[in-house]
């Protein structure tokens, strides 16, 4: 049975977690001690078949987390393509406007760099962003401050 974003799995060795996003040939994004990690579904099983999903962002994207602190967000850019990242962004930083999120982490990765250059060309251009850095112990993550 195929996992959706919200729900709660459970990987062996890993521990329990929220799948974020559905990727290419059963593989899923999950969220697992405030780490999201790209994993198959054969290593995952339901954790409780019962519990409600969580309420996915209005636009659809896996953007910002319910699970974080009321002062920050994160958003997850792997796999998506430049025009994808940039309309997931512009969602996410509305959406921890609209909560009073004092920051919002993006997980863009390091290599390429295509992504993160065009998350920080856009981070420039929004009247909202205050600053914004390269996490220092995770050069693939960029914090944000509103």
């Amino acid at each position: 049975m195929p996992f959706a974003p919200g729900d709660r799995v459970h990987i062996p060795r890993l521990g329990t977690g929220i799948v974020q996003a559905v990727r290419n040939d059963g593989r899923y994004a999950v969220e697992i001690k405030g780490r999201t990690m790209v994993v198959d579904d054969a290593r995952m099983e339901r954790a409780d078949a019962g519990a409600p999903r969580r309420k996915e962002t209005p636009s659809g994207a896996s953007g910002v987390r319910e699970s974080v602190p009321r002062s920050a967000a994160s958003i997850d850019l792997h796999g998506m393509t430049v025009e994808q990242a940039i309309e997931a962004l512009d969602a996410c930083i509305n959406d921890a406007l609209l909560a009073s999120h004092a920051e919002v982490r993006i997980i863009h990765g390091r290599s390429g760099g295509r992504i993160r250059h065009a998350v920080h060309h856009r981070l420039r251009a929004l009247a909202p962003v205050k600053s914004f850095r390269i996490d220092p112990r995770n050069a693939g993550v960029t914090i944000v401050l509103l």
